[in-house]
């Protein structure tokens, strides 16, 4: 297996930096122990114009069997026939992947010690690859290149044999890339790619596999438009970690959207406690509210918009009157925990049928969302910032506009009355406000004014004379159909 790096330089910048980038002087062959066979680390052009450096990676063959006996779902799918028959032995496979991150790993961080500053240059680079496994041919090469920033991805097959051109092309491509890239960024594509176009591994697929995608595909994974592809076929197709590093990418791609990080949006579970308030009855009382406004409505298909750890879909599902049940929150973690509560993994195929779990963000319109009988925003809005409102109130009202939306917040009013709650503190550390009955009325006015509801407000809890209800819920309602889209498009702004 082989691939060269080539890069150019001139007397400011010289090419052979590329020693310090890889961590492997130029003027040395260096060899390197790894699980499958030798890698060799050697430098055929080094010069302050032009250096290009070669891995190439000798597979020992019976160390392979040895290690791949027993390893059942794990070895690639015609593994058994490599063994005995192999027609390019030197095509780049998940074996040359695993060198690389191995040899180069230093390189693949974006480290190094002697000159700090150089990973974050991008350089003209070159990189070749003669023998590369292409399931799915050259029109997936350039799908899984053409969008990483290459000025130049130029894709040859291989022919199956040159003596008889009418056999036709192996499934075999020779892989030129060029183009000015930080070569660590270039090197995280290959890890990760390099195994997808062979849409094999050469070794057992376990959890941890999903956190080195990740790191590897950190910066451009998320937003690649063939995410979903690179995904399954890195992780062996495995459904569960397929599916745990896809939503993982989602709530990426919605924090870089965001402006915000990771840990920001994914933070409305405490996976050690329950994350419903204290005293439980108030948690009680503002469900069965909540249900007994949808029964009213006569709602059959419901959306639980923010939903948790999913007690509210838990209840739903309890009820055969809600025959479609979709619940969305932008938490992995939320999510996972209500699947788990849910027993989704368990649940038979004509309950599993009734509901959804979605991953999504309410600041953004999601076609997911559209032609439902009801909406539930449960404790949800006081967790955005306020001035992000307007495109949350478009996403729910202007763009899925179900007939019946149903919000509830805290009233910060009653905060008086708990006395375990500091005077001037909200009831959680991640509520962004919390409004006053005249300021919820307002708003919620406003709110059914511009997209042509009714609304209606109904006490959640004991209705204190002095300081109102602690939860304070209000019922959106329309006689308009789903469909209809008379009402008004958002200012620029809103809506994302």
């Amino acid at each position: 297996m082989f691939l060269t790096i080539s890069t150019t330089g001139t007397a400011e910048h010289p090419a052979t930096d590329l020693g310090f980038l890889l961590h492997k002087h130029p003027g040395k062959a260096q060899a390197f122990s790894t699980s499958h066979g030798t890698a060799h680390v050697f430098y055929p052009q080094a010069t302050e114009q032009r250096c290009t450096a070669a891995l190439l990676l000798e597979v020992d063959p019976v160390a392979l069997v040895r290690r791949g006996q027993g390893k059942g779902r794990g070895q690639a799918p015609d593994a058994a026939l490599a063994q005995y028959v192999n027609d390019r032995p030197y095509a780049a496979s998940s074996l040359f992947a695993v060198a690389l991150g191995g040899v180069l790993r230093s390189a693949l961080k974006g480290q190094c010690t002697a000159r700090p500053e150089l990973p974050e240059r991008a350089r003209p680079l070159r990189i070749e690859i003669p023998a590369l496994p292409a399931r799915g041919g050259a029109a997936l090469v350039h799908r899984l290149f053409d969008p990483l920033g290459w000025e130049s991805v130029t894709v040859s097959p291989v022919v199956l044999d040159e003596q008889f051109p009418e056999w036709g092309d192996s499934r075999y491509v020779r892989l030129v890339l060029e183009g000015e890239l930080r070569l660590a960024e270039a090197l995280r594509q290959l890890y990760v790619l390099l195994p997808v176009l062979d849409d094999a591994k050469h070794y057992w697929i376990a959890p941890d596999e999903v956190d080195k995608l990740l790191r590897a595909g950190d910066g451009w994974l998320a937003s690649h438009p063939e995410n979903a592809t690179i995904t399954a076929r890195y992780l062996a197709r495995h459904k569960r970690l397929t599916q745990d590093a896809l939503e993982r990418l989602e709530l990426v791609r919605l924090a870089e959207a965001d402006g915000s990080e990771v840990e920001e949006l994914d933070n409305a579970v405490d996976e050690t406690k329950d994350t419903e308030e204290r005293p439980v009855p108030l948690a009680v009382h503002r469900r069965e509210a909540v249900l007994a406004a949808l029964r009213a409505a006569g709602a059959a298909r419901v959306l639980d918009l923010g939903c948790g750890q999913g007690q509210l879909v838990q209840a739903l599902l309890k009820d055969p009157a809600y025959t479609e049940i979709v619940g969305m929150d932008v938490s992995v973690r939320a999510l996972n925990t209500a699947a788990r509560r849910l027993r989704l993994e368990r649940m038979g195929e004509r309950q599993s049928s009734r509901v959804r779990l979605l991953q999504g963000s309410l600041a953004y319109t999601d076609k997911r969302l559209a032609g439902y009988d009801a909406a539930v925003l449960s404790e949800v809005i006081e967790h955005l910032d306020v001035e992000r409102l307007p495109a949350l109130e478009y996403a729910v009202f202007g763009s899925a506009r179900p007939r019946t939306v149903l919000v509830t917040t805290p009233n910060v009013e009653y905060n008086v009355r708990w006395e375990t709650l500091p005077a001037g503190h909200v009831r959680h550390g991640d509520h962004r406000f919390e409004w006053t009955r005249e300021e919820f009325r307002a708003w919620a006015a406003r709110v059914a004014e511009r997209y042509g509801y009714g609304v209606e407000f109904v006490p959640v809890g004991e209705d204190d004379p002095e300081v109102g209800p602690p939860t304070q819920m209000a019922v959106f309602t329309t006689a308009t159909t789903a469909n209809d889209t008379t009402h008004d498009t958002p200012k620029e702004g809103e809506a994302a």
